[in-house]
């Protein structure tokens, strides 16, 4: 149109300028701005497809069919894109979604692609907001989780070390959500029917039997770890032999130890262990064996193959020690008095705190301070033919009033310098029948054997476990013995 105007402009132009009327020409002049017109409704028609029929068929087509387009949704960690593209159907006109991290709450479609896994570990400061944002989650369904289900509550508990991981479909949606609590217990929740549910998954690990024998040149830890037992196995075999053996003064190089214990295996992992089975101590040629039994009632006790108590009536040592400051004599310089006089009792050196526990169930006959012992505490066992005294503590422990019962084991006190001393230790005193007995060699009594109703049950299961014990210790006792 633009052309035509021109071209018209043209001709009035070079008319004037030949001295002609250009109203003479007016028909001409008619007629070509009636074609320029037609030439500009006709470019206009062709641009809304009014004269290319082909072009409005395919338009009528495309307003019947839906649009289908795919969009690609950043994960937001790393400028990285998903793998996975999520495609949308749009009605003529419609636009397209692109809030689809806030849908990511809501439940999936029905037959909706899984997108995966997301999962993290949780950090030092971790909290589970922290988590979410790291994930890309939405905050409204961390509040759904938390406030809308029995056990979500627990998610606040996180500790470093601990895995979380949540599974959506492609859509974003929401599915499932597992906190793996340890190797055996996690919690879980699920989306189903636009409700959160969630509940408490425990595996129950597999139970092996393992066998370990050593022989002691330096310690039983040091030893006993080189030989591959785990430090509760070391643990539980100090304790077992803890009446018989002093562990701290009287091992010697060339003692031996066997044990068999359980062990626990989880996905073909060893995920723990627990309680010994059986074991062998070896200590200057005399050989201490003990067989775990447990009775109807859930209660696990050590036996000799005979069938008597590897416990005794009184702990060797009350208290743990770095060393024997001062042993029983009946004559002895007194570094504070500085004159001699019995010692009646044995000092244990240790840190000033140190617990100190009751050798033996009994009942608190005296608690105060007692001249030169200090702070005291003395208990009276078995209707009094035995009693124990426990001098020096810095305090005592609520659990020692006078006139309470106490347990083997029991703490009472703590190890301090008070009454005359030079320094912090225990001093301890075993008397029978009122007269004062060295409690490193006085024969401590032994605690009740098995029952009667038990004694069978108890021979039955311990023969496999002794012949298994005198299997592995052979070789020990070979290896173990002088040239």
């Amino acid at each position: 149109m633009y052309n035509q105007s021109l071209e018209i402009y043209r001709l009035r132009s070079r008319s004037r300028s030949a001295g002609l009327d250009h109203r003479r020409h007016h028909v001409f002049l008619g007629l070509l701005t009636l074609m320029a017109l037609a030439l500009c409704a006709t470019a206009i028609y062709a641009s809304l497809g009014i004269l290319d029929p082909e072009k409005k068929t395919r338009q009528a087509e495309s307003e019947r069919e839906p649009l289908i387009i795919a969009i690609r949704v950043p994960r937001g960690q790393a400028g990285d894109d998903l793998d996975v593209v999520m495609p949308q159907t749009l009605a003529p006109g419609q636009e397209p979604r692109l809030d689809l991290p806030a849908e990511r709450a809501g439940a999936p479609g029905p037959g909706a692609a899984e997108r995966g896994w997301l999962e993290a570990t949780v950090r030092k400061g971790d909290s589970l907001s922290t988590i979410f944002s790291r994930l890309d989650l939405p905050a409204k369904l961390l509040h759904r989780i938390v406030n809308d289900t029995a056990d979500g509550k627990s998610l606040a508990r996180i500790r470093p070390g601990q895995t979380l991981r949540v599974r959506q479909d492609a859509a974003g949606g929401f599915r499932e959500l597992i906190y793996q609590r340890s190797l055996t217990e996690s919690l879980q929740i699920t989306h189903q029917g636009g409700a959160l549910n969630s509940r408490l998954v425990s595996r129950t690990p597999q139970t092996r039997t393992a066998e370990v024998t050593g022989i002691i040149d330096s310690s039983l830890y040091a030893n006993a770890k080189q030989a591959g037992l785990p430090d509760n196995v070391i643990m539980q075999l100090a304790t077992i032999f803890g009446w018989d053996v002093d562990f701290a003064l009287e091992i010697q190089k060339g003692d031996s130890f066997s044990v068999i214990f359980e062990e626990r295996w989880l996905d073909g992992q060893k995920v723990g262990t627990g309680a010994v089975l059986a074991a062998e101590f070896i200590n200057r040629g005399q050989a201490f064996r003990a067989i775990r039994f447990e009775n109807d009632q859930g209660s696990a006790q050590y036996f000799t193959p005979e069938g008597q108590s590897m416990r005794k009536a009184f702990l060797r040592a009350p208290v743990d020690f770095r060393r024997i400051s001062s042993r029983f004599s009946k004559e002895r310089f007194h570094p504070v008095l500085g004159r001699k006089r019995p010692h009646q009792g044995v000092d244990y050196a240790a840190s000033t705190g140190t617990p100190i526990k009751a050798a033996g169930d009994g009942r608190v006959v005296f608690r105060g301070r007692k001249g030169g012992y200090g702070n005291t505490v003395i208990l009276e066992h078995a209707s009094g033919r035995y009693s124990t005294l426990y001098a020096h503590m810095s305090k005592f422990h609520k659990s020692a009033a006078s006139g309470s019962r106490v347990s083997q084991g029991d703490i009472i006190g703590y190890v301090g310098a008070t009454g005359l001393t030079t320094g912090p230790h225990l001093h301890y005193e075993f008397r029978v029948n009122g007269e004062h007995q060295d409690p490193l060699t006085v024969d401590l009594p032994k605690a009740l054997p098995i029952d009667d109703e038990y004694r069978q049950d108890f021979l039955t299961r311990s023969r496999p476990l002794v012949a298994q014990l005198e299997s592995i210790t052979a070789g020990t006792r070979l290896a173990s013995a002088p040239d």
